[in-house]
Formats: structure tokens, sequence, C-alpha cells
């Protein structure tokens, strides 16, 4: 554990984790390195090493930050709404995922690698996260959707967890990607994040 108050780890984890995410806007999961990211913080590169041992911790460390903005979402749909439609509530949970591409992004990253690159105690805090994502989708169908069985809750929390996890390659690629699919003749229509969500939503709840 490096020397300081937990405010100081807290600020220098916070410098490194939006350092990688920064990166992430440019470079792939792949090209950037702890050096590319000491590089970006303001304190040296091996001090890194004091907060974070692999790259994958640092990824996980973001993946959790962003789970834990689309929890508030969440929460923030259910406290501002008394009841929802189908199409009402497909339409918020859309707009709350449209706002967090790098979580659709890094959930596109092979998963099992990054967990198991990570110490167990940081993956135990990445998990309860997860959990309460979870749970608080589970609460969003519990308050708009109370005629719905324990099964068919249970179901579409396990169809739509999944099914975020190809949201980002199906939204969104390069010219290079869009060039081989035309190459290929492959008949491939373009949805937004938003477009492919909202639709999933409503066929899984009708």
């Amino acid at each position: 554990m490096p020397k300081g108050s937990k405010e100081l780890t807290a600020l220098r984890k916070d410098e490194i984790v939006s350092a990688c995410a920064e990166l992430y806007n440019t470079m792939s999961f792949k090209e950037i390195t702890i050096k590319e990211i000491g590089n970006a913080v303001s304190f040296t590169r091996t001090s890194i090493y004091n907060y974070f041992q692999t790259k994958e911790e640092i990824f996980l460390a973001l993946l959790k930050k962003e789970y834990e903005l689309w929890i508030n979402d969440l929460k923030r749909i259910q406290a501002e709404n008394e009841k929802m439609n189908v199409s009402e509530f497909a339409e918020a949970i859309a707009e709350s995922l449209e706002k967090r591409k790098i979580l659709l992004k890094i959930m596109s990253v092979n998963h099992y690698d990054m967990e198991e690159n990570s110490r167990i105690e940081l993956l135990t805090d990445f998990k309860a996260v997860y959990g309460q994502s979870l749970k608080e989708i589970r609460n969003c169908l519990d308050k708009f959707f109370p005629e719905m069985t324990i099964q068919e809750k249970q179901d579409f929390i396990y169809l739509f967890f999944p099914f975020m996890f190809g949201i980002y390659p199906y939204t969104v690629m390069t010219d290079k990607q869009k060039k081989a699919m035309k190459l290929a003749d492959v008949d491939y229509v373009y949805m937004s994040v938003y477009d492919i969500t909202y639709a999933e939503i409503k066929k899984l709840l009708h």
C-alpha cells in the first residue's frame, strides 16, 4: 500500500483510471500499456504499480466506474418516474446506455483475460458493483412492471445483460470494417446504441 492518506490514494487511482479512459478514446485495449498511461499522469510511471499491478486491473477499475455511473442513472429513472410503459422504459434505458459508450466498449473486450489478470480483492469489488447493476434493473422491473412473474424478470435480466456485451461491436465500426462489409457484400443495417437497445428492450418486454 502506498504511503499517504486515503484521499491521496483515491485521487491517484482516479487519475490513473481517467488517463486510461482518455487514451481509450483513440487507442485500442491492445495498444494501451502501463507506460502509455504513465506518460499521461502527473506522477512517475513506476508509482502506478503502488495502485494497480496490471493494465487489466486499470481497465477493470474503469469498467467498475462506468457501471457505477450507469447504476446512478438507473436509480434516477426509478426516482423520477412513478409509472412507465414499455416504450418509455425502453427509451430511458436506451438513453442511459447511449451515454455509457466506454462501458459498452470495455464489455466487448475479453472479460476472461481482464478478470484473470486482476487481484481477487479488485475483482470482488468489481463483481459487487456489477451485482448492484443487476439489482437496479430488477428494481426497475419490480416498480414499472409488477405484473411480470419472478421468472419473467429473471429471463429479462439474463437475456439483456449478455446482449449488452454485443452492443458496441454492432453499433461502432471502423472505416476498415465498413469497407470489408461492403466488399463482402454483407447486407447490414447500421444502428445506434439507442436504436438497438430500444428495440431489444421492447422485444423482451413484449
